[in-house]
């Protein structure tokens, strides 16, 4: 199982190259966290956008342009269209949001006729590591669900195992967050936690060990949950926290970022194949091991 950021990164390296289509690809720090995993043979990349504009940019950033292909298009949803089409058609591929809205690159990859959309709703994962905790510690979703409701949540779980596999572990422990940790029928959180640790028995919800409620705390923190008398094998044990509303997700992913210095990679699941979308404010270092988390889920699809 991959416990660290620099294992993930060793361990994209080993495994065959996939193709990385980049949409509106004029963007500094994408292109420089493009050419990182280049250079170590993680992605071959196809560069969409204002040709122009990133042969500047990577004049400025002394890129060799002679080791991509660029397909220029000026438009934006033209080029989102034009990168998710490659997607869709090329094997093990990978699509990466560049200098567009995110409205406008999901919309793309959604798109009927030709996307990359599943049965399964999509949703935002991010792969934390922090000096604070034992091992690699997945979270969902701070990004893109606002405020799932059980079923939703179900398949957010769902997206999410499946990173988890991706990084080698076969049976990750769910844990399902709230503010407490007894079912209260007021915190919705609470309840929806009930059900889905009940799909989970029942076997809906597979290859995964669903627990909750947690506080926080109780979920990654073993000492907290003893305190509290949480006898919950998962509790303090936890690979997956599943946030109740965006706000949660949101505000724990940018806290762990700028107050703790965590490592982060980031990933949209539960689509046909791995979309690299990252934050504008997500540094080049966040983007390139985005990039190699894709490479891994890409290997398993």
């Amino acid at each position: 199982m991959i416990r660290t950021i620099e294992e993930l990164i060793n361990t994209a390296k080993q495994i065959k190259t996939k193709p990385l289509i980049v949409a509106c690809a004029e963007d500094e720090h994408v292109l420089e966290a493009v050419e990182l995993a280049r250079k170590e043979d993680i992605i071959d990349p196809i560069l969409v956008g204002n040709q122009e504009e990133i042969l500047k940019i990577m004049n400025d950033l002394n890129i060799n342009p002679t080791y991509y292909k660029i397909i220029d298009e000026k438009d934006k949803e033209k080029a989102s269209l034009k990168a998710v089409k490659l997607v869709h058609n090329e094997k093990e591929a990978i699509l990466m949001k560049g200098l567009v809205d995110t409205s406008i690159i999901l919309k793309a990859a959604l798109n009927k006729e030709f996307g990359l959309r599943t049965e399964n709703r999509i949703s935002h994962v991010s792969v934390m590591e922090s000096a604070n905790y034992h091992k690699l510690l997945l979270m969902s979703d701070g990004a893109m669900n606002i405020a799932p409701r059980l079923d939703e949540k179900r398949q957010i779980i769902e997206n999410s195992v499946k990173i988890a596999h991706a990084l080698g572990n076969e049976r990750p422990n769910v844990a399902i967050i709230g503010a407490v940790e007894k079912i209260n029928p007021q915190m919705e959180a609470t309840l929806d936690a009930r059900d889905l640790k009940k799909m989970n028995e029942d076997g809906i919800i597979k290859n995964c060990v669903v627990s909750g409620p947690f506080a926080i705390d109780n979920a990654i923190n073993k000492e907290a949950a003893l305190h509290k008398g949480i006898e919950d094998p998962a509790a303090g044990e936890a690979d997956i926290l599943i946030m109740p509303r965006i706000e949660a997700g949101n505000v724990f992913y940018k806290t762990m970022m700028f107050l703790a210095n965590a490592k982060s990679a980031s990933v949209i699941a539960g689509a046909q194949k791995p979309i690299v979308l990252t934050s504008r404010a997500d540094s080049t270092m966040s983007k390139y091991y985005s990039i190699a988390l894709s490479a891994l889920v890409a290997n398993i699809s």
